[in-house]
């Protein structure tokens, strides 16, 4: 079945036709599921067939294919969080929705560094979000109890066969500036006062604020080989402090990134190759706005256009896809 967005009536048959699915939507639409086999994020930003677009009346759909009849839908809270890679099957992948800015979304985005296991199975998501016109709280759905979370993650984790395996890919498209300043922090956080550039004791926000930095782009580390964005929520140079999107990490080291001219080139590059098979995808809101994405096609790929996205650790400004594949 297509990824896609689908109307009300559409989803409430494939849920009484007892399909597994993750979905993304608006709250009120959310709010009128029947109890199935689903897990949903609240969301009015898509990449659909032919553009990406701002809907609150359609439901975005994600159906999951089974190939040995086994998966099973958790809750996680704050504290429970840290079982998520327990919970996985031996050869499977799992699809979690987290609350932004909540403990538990902290906890996860901290915690995972630090997990044994984690790139075991993949594990992709993201973080739900609102319209960013209203006041509207982000919330998850787990549909197989018909409960409704602003504090709590829902999950879906999926076996898989031997002769099938599960496979990330994350599109960035930011490079590090190889000679711009090194950037260490002094602790794991979301939010930060002082950190070290180039070896020297400085308060990030001046030093924002006194380099005319664009705090429209990440800040980029390296992670096992991968490029991983962490975005800048608020330059509060008042208190002299900034918070990011997600979290830093005191044994990392950071660069700004080098210009992209074209946001929208960029991608099209990016994405070129990525099949068009995809299980999952999902983009991040601030491409969607820096980019000025609204109206355009993404090649290859559908899904929730995100506060967050998750690709094992919690991410940023990037894109994220899962395939399943043969052996």
């Amino acid at each position: 079945m297509t990824s896609k967005l689908y109307t009300f009536e559409e989803v409430v048959a494939m849920i009484k036709q007892g399909m597994i699915l993750s979905l993304a939507a608006d709250e009120r639409l959310l709010k009128k599921l029947p109890i199935g086999n689903w897990i949903a994020g609240t969301i009015p930003y898509f990449m659909d067939e032919d553009s990406c677009k701002f809907d609150q009346n359609k439901i975005f759909v994600n159906q999951i294919e089974l190939y040995n009849d086994e998966y099973k839908i958790e809750i996680y809270d704050e504290n429970s969080i840290e079982n998520i890679v327990k919970d996985t099957y031996k050869n499977g992948y799992t699809i979690l929705i987290i609350p932004p800015f909540t403990k538990i979304h902290q906890n996860y985005a901290i915690q995972t560094e630090f997990l044994d296991g984690l790139y075991n199975n993949p594990i992709v998501g993201w973080v739900s979000g609102s319209d960013l016109n209203s006041n509207d709280v982000p919330k998850v759905f787990c549909g197989k109890t018909n409960e409704i979370f602003e504090n709590k993650a829902v999950a879906i984790h999926v076996s898989l066969p031997d002769n099938k395996f599960a496979q990330v890919n994350i599109v960035n498209i930011f490079k590090p500036n190889a000679n711009g300043d090194e950037i260490k922090f002094y602790n794991d956080a979301f939010e930060v006062s002082n950190c070290m550039i180039n070896g020297r004791d400085v308060n990030f926000a001046e030093y924002i604020m006194e380099n005319n930095i664009d705090s429209k782009l990440p800040l980029i580390a390296n992670y096992s080989g991968a490029s991983i964005n962490v975005c800048i929520k608020e330059v509060d140079i008042e208190n002299k402090k900034v918070s990011f999107f997600a979290p830093v990490f005191k044994s990392k080291s950071y660069k700004l990134p080098q210009q992209v001219p074209n946001y929208i080139s960029k991608f099209d590059e990016e994405t070129q190759n990525l099949p068009s098979t995809n299980l999952f995808s999902c983009n991040c809101v601030l491409n969607y706005l820096y980019g000025e994405l609204e109206g355009k096609n993404i090649k290859n790929v559908n899904g929730p256009i995100t506060f967050g996205e998750i690709a094992y650790s919690l991410l940023n400004q990037t894109l994220v896809t899962l395939t399943v594949d043969n052996i």
